[in-house]
């Protein structure tokens, strides 16, 4: 067990997180820093401006923070043997057989090859199924064909969560199968899509909700009592912000697209949850992986899985894998620490090496070097320096 944090640094951890808080850019968050039983939390802030205190317990949507949850009950599907990793997704997903290929991501939609192989749950694991978002689509000068028409069908996936337009399980899982792919399954890192679509393979294979599937192999075992898709105390739920010209501009109030169970469960960024739960889940991934998980399926959720060539090709950014590769629904950098942040304001980090969990949730969309990023960096900076 590890040594805990330093006085000094636990009094720094406040300061950093306190000079992140004000109205015009991070109205309130809660920031914990764990290292073995030594856990260090700040509630600092309003839910929203003008509003109520945050509170430990406070809800925050954790959008991509979801994805290693997604992840984390695949495995413990495939455990149960309802699923292999390794077998075509036909069997539970028919809308994803037999698929076509834009011949170039930028193209019409009629202007296709044949896949060369079928997809894979582990392709929809690392992401490289051949669907998802890449740094191409948000420099183009145009939106690409495919992207207009995944919009249009309601599929909320190349872009931030929107619980209240996807469709039904079966309907999303059909609107995505009617467009061709956007690479080769396996060719190259597409983000997000992929955790989106195990959400209805693992309710076909468990034959239950989505919903259902996590409360019963990730929440219920690991006493995740306050995460799900969707807040039903939502004078717990903070207020959804991005910037404006003005100020803050509100993107989802209290009772708005959180306030009332989706019809789609969105795999890759539609739970809320509270900094006690991710702890609890990082502290199960630390320790193990029991009760949900094994020490293999842990390991693998936190080795790279791709491959040069598909690190070469992908990222969301220049110079997106430079430090890091990408496992199941996380990225895992080169010193071994592995997580993933949430792009309507919060992270989630463990690092194996200290025995340390960083967590940082705040409702300021990330937007740049002058949106919630900075409290991120700054929170794990003095967290690494507390080490006693």
């Amino acid at each position: 067990m590890s040594a805990g944090l330093s006085a000094s640094g636990v009094a720094d951890l406040h300061a950093a997180a306190r000079r992140s808080v004000d109205d015009q850019t991070v109205p309130g968050l809660v920031s914990l820093v764990a290292r073995g039983e030594h856990v260090h939390v700040d509630a600092l802030g309003t839910l929203a401006v003008d509003g109520p205190p945050v509170w430990r317990d406070s809800l925050f949507r954790i959008s991509s923070t979801t994805k290693p949850i997604t992840a984390a009950a695949t495995l413990a599907l495939a455990g149960e043997g309802l699923l292999d990793l390794d077998e075509p997704v036909d069997r539970l997903l028919p809308e994803l057989a037999g698929r076509r290929v834009l011949r170039t991501p930028t193209g019409p939609l009629d202007d296709t090859v044949s896949a060369r192989r079928p997809i894979t749950a582990r392709d929809l694991l690392t992401f490289t199924f051949g669907f998802g978002s890449c740094l191409e689509q948000f420099m183009a000068p145009e939106p690409w064909p495919v992207a207009v028409a995944a919009e249009e069908l309601g599929l909320a996936t190349l872009g931030p969560p929107d619980p209240d337009r996807q469709p039904d399980p079966d309907t999303w899982i059909a609107a995505l199968g009617s467009l061709p792919l956007m690479a080769q399954p396996g060719e190259r890192w597409l983000y997000s899509t992929g955790a989106q679509v195990l959400g209805v393979l693992l309710a076909r294979a468990a034959g239950a909700p989505f919903a259902e599937v996590l409360r019963s192999r990730i929440f219920e075992p690991l006493g995740m009592k306050d995460t799900a898709f969707w807040a039903k105390d939502t004078s717990r739920l903070a207020t959804g912000y991005r910037s404006g010209p003005d100020g803050l501009v509100v993107t989802d109030p209290p009772d708005g697209a959180w306030s009332r169970p989706p019809a789609f469960g969105d795999g890759a960024a539609g739970l809320v949850s509270t900094a006690a739960d991710l702890l609890a889940f990082a502290r199960m991934m630390l320790r193990g992986g029991a009760p949900v998980l094994t020490q293999d399926a842990v390991r693998e959720m936190t080795t790279g899985q791709l491959t040069p060539a598909q690190r070469a090709t992908g990222g969301l950014a220049p110079g997106f894998f430079d430090e890091i590769n990408w496992s199941f629904g996380q990225a895992v950098r080169d010193d071994g620490a592995y997580g993933w942040d949430g792009g309507l304001g919060t992270s989630w980090l463990v690092d194996p090496r200290y025995d340390l969990v960083i967590i940082v949730l705040t409702q300021r969309m990330v937007e740049g070097p002058e949106g919630s990023p900075a409290v991120h960096e700054a929170v794990r900076a003095a967290a690494y320096a507390a080490l006693a």
